[in-house]
């Protein structure tokens, strides 16, 4: 059935996220005692609600989306480009030009919007983001009263999954075992918190991100069974 989709009508995305303040300590006491709450199913005694706080950017009301990398085919006379851009700054702004490159490009029926364990991190986060800052959902991430065929989202580690829904395989092994050549990255996912309020480098996360969205469609391509992109059908924008 992956071979029938339009590469074309597909939007390859990947977030980056970070604590919404970079210490615990400038929380007020009710937002801690939240923090507190929330963490504690993962922290359990092992850690204290403050050295947890570092990994507060995997959850939407703590954290906050400092990128969102976007990539798209575009085919022609035979010709196979993979054009990739990013959305970052603030993050208000990010959110909406990312709504509005999905209303004026990606709002058809057919239009699809495909992450790696998206529908567990990705559409999730950007929705609630979206809603605490008061900005209306697209209609590609409002999801209520949609059947899970109409769900317009793809997520390359449920297609690898088959059904096993215990399993879990990073994108990166995914591009390992489907031979993929690796990118060369100076940071993981672990770093994005420290090289962001440590370093102030954004344009080091950017770059990472992209790589992730590049490897996202390299995976999806694979599954399909076709060929890898090359180093020059790239175009970076």
């Amino acid at each position: 059935m992956l071979q029938k989709l339009n590469l074309e009508d597909i939007l390859f995305l990947d977030i980056e996220t970070v604590p919404e303040v970079e210490e615990y300590a400038q929380l007020d006491d009710y937002k801690k005692e939240l923090w507190e709450q929330k963490s504690q199913y993962q922290r359990k005694d092992e850690y204290t609600a403050e050295e947890f706080y570092e990994r507060a950017g995997i959850w939407a009301e703590f954290g906050k989306i400092i990128c969102i990398s976007v990539g798209y085919f575009l085919i022609k006379d035979g010709s196979r480009n993979f054009r990739v851009t990013t959305f970052h700054g603030d993050e208000k702004k990010i959110l909406k030009d990312f709504k509005r490159l999905l209303n004026e490009h990606f709002s058809r029926p057919k239009n699809l919007l495909c992450a790696h364990n998206g529908k567990e991190f990705d559409f999730p986060y950007i929705a609630r983001r979206l809603i605490i800052h008061g900005i209306s959902l697209p209609y590609k991430l409002d999801l209520f009263g949609k059947k899970p065929w109409e769900v317009p989202h793809l997520d390359t580690m449920e297609l690898w999954k088959f059904g096993d829904f215990k399993h879990y395989t990073s994108l990166k092994l995914m591009a390992n075992i489907l031979g993929i050549p690796s990118p060369k990255e100076d940071m993981d996912g672990s770093m994005v918190r420290d090289v962001y309020y440590e370093k102030g480098d954004l344009d080091r996360i950017v770059a990472y991100c992209e790589l992730d969205v590049i490897t996202l469609a390299q995976v999806f391509l694979r599954l399909r069974n076709e060929q890898l992109l090359q180093e020059d059908d790239i175009i970076h924008i």
